[in-house]
């Protein structure tokens, strides 16, 4: 007997392929309460395990939203308090003077008494020019006439005239720059040998 050519499924032994899914139709309507395909459905509150807390609900514990921090509180740390920094103490020192450096001190006592004679110029003309506009030198002019003579022809401008002051405060500036300085550097010789003896003078220094 002759068996009928029936056609065999291409990669198949003999086997039948198993029918594709049925699609729902366009536009058809799903029974009420039915979820959506592709959605887990969401757990009920008989679910849900005793105790457990609320979706979206606060911690016990934890700060409410727009309640106002503790002063210092920053990002969950402990307020730490700011301490002064301690008061530092004021530093002695004693020191002594032993000895002086002739040379420096021979030119600053140089300088100083050249600072000095200017000055000692400078105020004998001031001081020549204040007595001959307030008329000093003609009022002593006429007591001196009073008391010697009308006869005697006695002018204290020609004594004491500007130049003749000027030159005198420049004689008497040059000596005190001489003696100034050959003074204060026979000083300065005179300290570092007494000091051998005694040590020098005690000089304490603190700080401010």
């Amino acid at each position: 007997m002759s068996t009928p050519n029936t056609p065999r499924p291409a990669g198949g032994t003999g086997g039948t392929r198993p029918a594709p899914p049925r699609q729902a139709p366009v536009g058809a309507q799903r029974p009420a309460g039915a979820p959506r395909p592709g959605t887990a459905p969401k757990p009920s509150a008989a679910q849900r395990p005793a105790g457990a807390p609320r979706p979206g609900a606060p911690r016990p514990g934890a700060p409410r939203p727009g309640a106002p921090r503790p002063a210092g509180a920053a990002q969950g740390r402990p307020q730490q308090l700011v301490r002064p920094a301690p008061k530092a103490k004021v530093r002695k020192a004693r020191l002594l003077i032993s000895k002086v450096d002739p040379w420096s001190v021979l030119k600053m006592a140089f300088l100083l008494s050249v600072a000095l004679g200017i000055v000692t110029v400078v105020a004998s003309v001031v001081l020549w020019s204040v007595l001959d506009l307030t008329g000093i030198f003609e009022a002593v002019n006429g007591l001196l006439r009073e008391i010697i003579g009308s006869e005697t022809g006695f002018d204290l401008m020609e004594i004491a005239s500007l130049g003749q002051v000027a030159s005198f405060a420049t004689i008497i500036a040059v000596v005190n720059v001489v003696l100034l300085t050959a003074l204060s550097m026979l000083s300065a010789v005179l300290y570092n040998l007494s000091s051998t003896l005694v040590g020098g003078i005690g000089v304490t220094l603190t700080d401010d």
